[in-house]
């Protein structure tokens, strides 16, 4: 049964040189996946939520979050993310610049499934990058539930 669906990658990321340097970094780990790419939180959630080709809604994806956003923190973009339950399989890559332990551990308990420090330095962040890519060439996401109205 081969029924797998291309997961969509949702970048939800504030800063364009990161956005740019993590989807450099993932096309060159192999992954051709389609990332869409949202510098706000309300822009994101909309897709998320609403959008036909968003998760809710069409299929399997995967979001790299920032955690600080310009509108909302990335922990509350989060807490809609697992709160919902069309969405609240979909992994959540948190990306953030934060290593703050209690940061982490609140990002944990809210359901986040990675946490990736960027780390200041350009050539580690492209290699942490380059094995997300890897990590998402392998992983595997769940459909999202189907809404019987």
């Amino acid at each position: 049964m081969n029924d797998h669906h291309s997961v969509g990658i949702v970048m939800i990321e504030d800063d364009e040189g990161h956005a740019r340097l993590i989807e450099k970094n993932i096309r060159r780990a192999g992954i051709l996946n389609e990332i869409v790419h949202f510098t706000d939180g309300t822009r994101a959630i909309d897709y998320l939520f609403n959008h036909e080709k968003g998760p809710a809604l069409g299929g399997p994806a995967l979001v790299l979050l920032d955690l600080n956003l310009p509108d909302m923190s990335g922990a509350d973009i989060l807490t809609k993310i697992k709160g919902a339950p069309a969405l609240r399989r979909t992994p959540v890559v948190v990306l953030t610049t934060t290593d703050d332990k209690v940061e982490i551990e609140r990002c944990y308990d809210l359901g986040a499934n990675v946490y990736i420090t960027k780390p200041v330095n350009y050539e580690s962040f492209a290699q942490a990058i380059r094995q997300l890519g890897l990590f998402l060439s392998v992983i595997k996401v769940p459909d999202a539930e189907t809404q019987q109205a």
